[in-house]
């Protein structure tokens, strides 16, 4: 869900990180924010003076509103489409989409476990190199993916080969950010097609 033009104080003190470094902050109590981006379980928040911040769900009452972001329970069941699932709650912080149809998502290999479950491999990338979110990404999907049934172990590499281009975004991403489907191919008219979940 998107939120523009809510402008709120802050209730309390709020810890924040800034976009694009990555910094970790506290905003004081009284910070006149707009409330830009409510997307999986976190806000973006524009400051006055111009600056971007992240805020977890779990501070949403430093916002004025009610909760946090819902997030949706797992199925007690492992499954492919779960993981698929729990990647799309993850969403860049600057841009209203999911890092699945943004094309962040590069290979995602899902095994055995050698002790009992399942262990789940991700390559993933960034918009772009030296994004100070890459942690704070990372770490999202890391977590996200743990919480799921019979998960025993996640590691995330994130990568820049090849390098992300607009090409990778699904359809719907293309659409939903106003750009033609043919937005970032090559001039042959080829485009990276998503990498698929192996097994």
């Amino acid at each position: 869900m998107i939120i523009t033009n809510r402008t709120v104080p802050l209730k309390r003190d709020c810890a924040a990180i800034a976009i694009p470094s990555g910094a970790r902050l506290v905003l004081p109590a009284g910070t006149t924010v707009r409330v830009t981006q409510a997307a999986g379980t976190s806000y973006t928040v524009a400051a006055t003076t111009g600056e971007l911040y992240r805020i977890e769900g779990t501070d949403a009452d430093a916002l004025g509103l009610s909760g946090p972001v819902e997030e949706s329970q797992a199925p007690p069941t492992f499954s492919e489409k779960m993981v698929w699932d729990q990647l799309k709650t993850v969403y860049d912080p600057e841009i209203p989409v999911n890092i699945v149809d943004l094309g962040l998502i590069y290979a995602c290999a899902i095994g055995e476990h050698e002790q009992g479950g399942k262990k789940i491999d991700v390559q993933m990338s960034l918009t772009a190199p030296g994004c100070g979110m890459s942690d704070v990404l990372k770490a999202d999907v890391e977590n996200k993916l743990r919480r799921l049934p019979e998960v025993k172990e996640v590691k995330v590499e994130v990568v820049f080969d090849p390098p992300w281009g607009p090409a990778r975004m699904s359809e719907a991403a293309k659409l939903q950010l106003g750009f033609d489907l043919d937005y970032g191919t090559n001039s042959g008219g080829n485009s990276f097609g998503p990498f698929p979940i192996l097994r």
